[in-house]
C-alpha cells in the first residue's frame, strides 16, 4: 500500500468530478476513514498532508487518538450509543450519524457540561433499509425544529449511506434524495446547512456530482482492512 499514490489518485478523481459538476474542488473535503488502522498508519497519512480522519468505534478511538499527532482532526462517523456520547464529545470535532432526538439531547447535555458547542450531522436512512440506522426523511422534517432548538449543538448538515451496489451510478438517486432533503431542511430552518456527507470509496465521484461536501474514503486510501465488511460509514 502506497498511501501517497492513493491519496494523489483520489484527489485527482475528486477534482475531475468537481469539473464535471461545475464545482470548485475546494468545496469537497476528503475524510480518511481510518478505522482498524494503527497510529503509525495515521502518522504516515499525515506526512502526505491528510489531516482529517473518521472513526466509528469509540473504544478504538479512545486508544488510538492519544497516540496520534495533535494536528490530526477527528470526526465520529458511526452509530453512537448514549453511553458513549460523553467520550464522543471529548474526542471529536464533529459527530456524524446523529439519528434520533434522544441521542441529540444527550449530545446537547454532554456538550454543555464540557462548555463546548458540538457540530453534528443528521443521518438519514434514504432507502428505508431495516439494516441501517438513520432518520426516516419524514420524521427528520418533523423533529428538525426540536433538534435545532437544543443548546450545545449545531446542525451542520446531513449524511447518508445508500444501499450497497457494485455499480456506482445506482447510488445517484439516493444522493439526489439527500441533497433535496437538505434543501427542505434549510427552508424549515431558514438557514443554510453547509455539509452533505455522502459517498465512499466505490461511489464518491457520483456523490460529488450530486452535491457532496464531505466524502468518506477508507479502502481506496488505506487498502483492504483486516475485516472489510461494509458497516456504518465507509
Amino acid at each position: 500500500m502506497n498511501f501517497a499514490e492513493n491519496l494523489n489518485l483520489i484527489q485527482q478523481r475528486i477534482a475531475a468530478a468537481c469539473v464535471r459538476a461545475g464545482r470548485d474542488e475546494k468545496s469537497v473535503t476528503l475524510l480518511a476513514v481510518s478505522k482498524t488502522h494503527p497510529p503509525e498508519t495515521i502518522r504516515a497519512a499525515m506526512e502526505c498532508g491528510q489531516l482529517l480522519f473518521g472513526e466509528n468505534k469509540i473504544q478504538e478511538a479512545k486508544s488510538k487518538i492519544p497516540l496520534c499527532p495533535g494536528k490530526a482532526r477527528w470526526q465520529f462517523i458511526g452509530h453512537l450509543q448514549s453511553n458513549k456520547v460523553r467520550d464522543a464529545v471529548q474526542l471529536f470535532e464533529m459527530i456524524q450519524g446523529v439519528d434520533s432526538l434522544a441521542i441529540a439531547q444527550e449530545i446537547s447535555k454532554r456538550a454543555e457540561q464540557a462548555a463546548k458547542t458540538m457540530p453534528i450531522l443528521l443521518e438519514v436512512n434514504v432507502a428505508g433499509e431495516g439494516s441501517k440506522f438513520g432518520y426516516a426523511p419524514e420524521k427528520l422534517l418533523a423533529e428538525l425544529n426540536a433538534l435545532n432548538a437544543l443548546p450545545g449543538i449545531e446542525i451542520h448538515g446531513l449524511m447518508a449511506i445508500p444501499p450497497f451496489a457494485t455499480v456506482p451510478e445506482k447510488a445517484r438517486p439516493y444522493f439526489k434524495k439527500l441533497r433535496e432533503l437538505k434543501l427542505q431542511c434549510e427552508q424549515i430552518l431558514g438557514a443554510p446547512l453547509p455539509q452533505l456527507s455522502m459517498g465512499m470509496s466505490g461511489d464518491f465521484e457520483v456523490a460529488i456530482e450530486e452535491g457532496a461536501t464531505l466524502v468518506r474514503v477508507g479502502t481506496a486510501l488505506f487498502g483492504e482492512r483486516v475485516s472489510n465488511v461494509r458497516k456504518e460509514a465507509e
